[in-house]
């Protein structure tokens, strides 16, 4: 599988492409530094960023994309501008159909180092050993590319394997809730409704009461 890591930004925006084979054995293809001039317009950032994407999309046919999350900066211009170059390579990526996933710093870090708050020395280092490089990608942000590309490779099967697993999970709570319903809906459908007999007529006659008997009937006139 083949993976173009992208670490997002205006200034610098790093290009890796990785490609994974048996394993966890990662080569590397391609790395380079897409730079845009400060003082230029952000639309025209943007577009220079998104062109070079494309040419390298378009040469090298990743299977993914990996991109990284902006998680948290103090510099909000500086997060608004990565956000933007983000966006830019996840809209080129969508046009050619290829999935994009987000990683965070800490994921990368930890997949390619093993902790979470490696600093960049320490991941550069680790993707020189892991791609067998004798020089060291410059500047950081190639690095950065690369390792994102590497943590992509190593942890999306996983991801999708659990993904999908949840998915199975929530179809069969579906399915035997829908049978529940069904058994209950048929239970009550099945009950025998009870008749409401007539009242019970009393089978005893009672005696008819007689009318008083007139002995003189000459007394009344």
């Amino acid at each position: 599988m083949r993976v173009l890591g992208v670490d997002p930004g205006l200034t610098r925006c790093g290009l890796g492409v990785v490609d994974g084979g048996k394993g966890r054995s990662v080569r590397c293809v391609a790395v380079d530094v897409v730079r845009t001039p400060p003082d230029a317009d952000l639309a025209h950032r943007l577009l220079g960023i998104s062109d070079e994407v494309e040419r390298w999309m378009d040469r090298y046919k990743p299977a993914a994309v990996a991109v990284e999350r902006v998680f948290a900066q103090h510099n909000v211009r500086t997060a608004m501008g990565t956000a933007q170059a983000g966006g830019v390579v996840a809209l080129a990526a969508a046009r050619r159909g290829l999935p994009v996933v987000f990683h965070t710093p800490s994921e990368v870090k930890a997949a390619v180092s093993g902790s979470g708050r490696a600093d960049k020395a320490q991941v550069t280092a680790m993707v020189m050993r892991l791609l067998n490089l004798e020089v060291a990608p410059h500047p950081a942000d190639a690095a950065d590319a690369l390792a994102l590309a590497i943590c992509h490779l190593w942890r999306e099967p996983m991801r999708a394997r659990l993904a999908e697993a949840e998915a199975r999970a929530a179809e069969m709570a579906r399915t035997h809730k829908a049978r529940l319903a069904a058994a209950a809906k048929q239970a009550t459908v099945r009950k025998p409704v009870a008749k409401k007999l007539p009242a019970k007529q009393s089978l005893v006659k009672k005696p008819a009461v007689p009318s008083p008997a007139v002995e003189n009937p000459g007394a009344a006139r």
